[in-house]
């Protein structure tokens, strides 16, 4: 039994109350900031170095209680994502597509059992470290983050079906890909960036970059094998033992149910989104300036939507949650694709899924006024994880209005000078661990920062390339933990994982992640390497 933690509602507005306390102690001050434009082109809100200069005091009082309402005005993209997305899984789960599709992959990867080799490795382990691997080059290549929200309604019923627990299942995408976001081997939101204002070659550095990812992905995965055999010999020993029970629940649902013949709702959904496919493949093609990558890539959308419409008359003809299951597999392709040739955002994500909402419920033969009632059911399933990302807003609110974080980032300024080589580079990496409890978007830090690395880089003497280093390492592990990300407390709440207890599983994880960290940036200023 574990000790009964504070809600996380709670947690968090004990730490606005602590931010709105700190705003009467700390000097109020700020740096002048103004519109750079990068070598690529990119503007910029950057900080002008050495234009720190203290302003009045903005003690907040009563601003406590308004935070919650400036947090939800601060957030409002993540928030209305979580809530789209709980209504479109929850008339994908209606379909009790996922269930029947992890079942019938777990049938099918215990058959390999029968190979001798992949006995000795355990077809589970390598379906954890396979997938992992996956999304830790993500997170490293394209920046993978907000994305991990819509895998863990498929991994965690994976994991549990598998014998672990919800954490395994939010270890294989979300953990993952927070590993190779601070691995970074091209991620062009956080390094590109970061480089690109410390007036290097963008993307230059690789190959230590490379040794950085795969230790800190081995490590990560080698301590989930470990975490998950650990709870599949004794489920108990697990923190979310009891709050497993309704993935359980549903895993004993799945194993009786029986697949659905195609309706007239099935073939009417196959036909208007093969057709609305077609057509957003005729636009793009007549729009080249839509997406990068020159014609290749539009050739690899004119397969995709060939494939569509041959493969999912095949899955039409075998039963709805076949067609459902292929439909969502497709809806995290062109996500994926959206994303890497497209630069898609929140906006597109969210109406990408929207459409598998509509597309689902018209597949499981439901009219519009029911797929409007569950989608409003499954909205209301996720409110509770998009008041809490409101919540957690609301401390930068606080902070912002009380006007001290520049002064902690002027206090780092100054700590840094005269500290030498090792001692500046361990600074800023620290530095920016901390600031990510504060600013969790990587890019918005990058501009902020990064003039000023790149000032005490110079005059410490430190390659610009390792003050860059230092900023994406530091930029990646405490994301995993902070309660003002929005993407943790959006994947904790569709995982139905209490951030407490997230917190009480991943902190000394973390904590060796971060360690592990600052020893990978060492060598970066004591032996020569690679583009340094």
């Amino acid at each position: 039994m574990f000790k009964k933690v504070p809600h996380t509602y709670v947690i968090i507005f004990g730490l606005i109350v602590l931010a709105a306390v700190s705003t009467w102690f700390v000097p109020a001050g700020e740096f002048i900031r103004e519109a750079q434009t990068t070598e690529s082109g990119k503007i910029i809100d950057g900080i002008v170095p050495g234009s720190y200069h203290n302003v009045e005091q903005a003690p907040q009082t009563w601003q406590i209680m308004s935070a919650f309402f400036k947090g939800f005005q601060k957030a409002p993209g993540i928030i209305a994502f979580l809530l789209i997305l709980g209504g479109a899984f929850w008339i994908l789960n209606e379909t009790k597509a996922i269930d029947m599709g992890v079942q019938s992959f777990l049938k099918y990867s215990n058959r390999l059992e029968k190979f001798r080799f992949l006995k000795f490795i355990g077809v589970n382990n390598l379906i954890i470290i396979l997938i992992m691997i996956m999304f830790s080059a993500f997170g490293a290549i394209f920046g993978m983050s907000e994305e991990t929200i819509a895998f863990v309604v498929i991994f965690v019923p994976l994991a549990i079906s598998m014998g672990y627990d919800s954490i395994v299942g939010v270890c294989m995408c979300f953990l993952a890909a927070g590993l190779g976001f601070a691995g970074c081997i091209l991620n062009p939101f956080t390094l590109g960036i970061a480089q690109d204002i410390a007036g290097i070659k963008m993307f230059s550095g690789i190959e230590y970059r490379l040794v950085i990812w795969v230790i800190i992905t081995a490590i990560g995965i080698t301590y989930v094998l470990w975490y998950a055999k650990k709870i599949k010999k004794n489920p108990t020993k697990s923190i979310m033992f009891e709050d497993d029970n309704y993935w359980r629940h549903n895993q004993t649902t799945a194993n009786e149910l029986e697949p659905s013949k195609a309706n007239g709702g099935t073939w009417l959904s196959y036909i208007l989104s093969s057709i609305t496919i077609i057509a957003y493949t005729v636009y793009v093609g007549l729009n080249p300036q839509l997406f990068s990558g020159g014609y290749s890539t539009y050739i690899f959308l004119l397969v995709l939507t060939i494939i569509f419409v041959g493969f999912g008359y095949k899955m039409v003809k075998k039963s709805v949650q076949m067609f459902c299951l292929f439909i969502l597999i497709f809806t995290i392709i062109y996500l994926i694709v959206g994303v890497m040739m497209f630069e898609w955002g929140f906006v597109h994500i969210a109406a990408l899924f929207f459409t598998m909402a509509i597309v689902s419920g018209l597949a499981l033969g439901k009219d519009a006024s029911e797929i409007s009632k569950l989608f409003i059911d499954g909205a209301k399933d996720m409110l509770s994880a998009a008041l809490v990302v409101g919540l957690a807003s609301g401390i930068i609110i606080i902070l912002e209005d009380g006007k001290i974080i520049d002064t902690f980032l002027n206090w780092v300024a100054s700590s840094i000078n005269g500290s030498g080589k090792v001692g500046a580079l361990s600074l800023m990496y620290g530095f920016q661990s901390i600031l990510n409890a504060i600013i969790t978007s990587g890019t918005a830090k990058a501009a902020m920062l990064m003039p000023m690395f790149r000032e005490i880089a110079t005059m410490v003497g430190i390659p610009l390339q390792s003050a860059v280093t230092a900023f994406h390492i530091g930029d990646g592990f405490t994301n995993l933990i902070t309660p003002t990300s929005g993407v943790l407390i959006g994947v904790l709440g569709i995982a139905r994982i209490p951030y407490a207890k997230w917190v009480k599983w991943s902190w000394k994880f973390i904590l060796a992640m971060v360690i592990l960290g600052w020893i990978l940036l060492i060598p970066t200023v004591l032996i020569e390497l690679p583009g340094f």
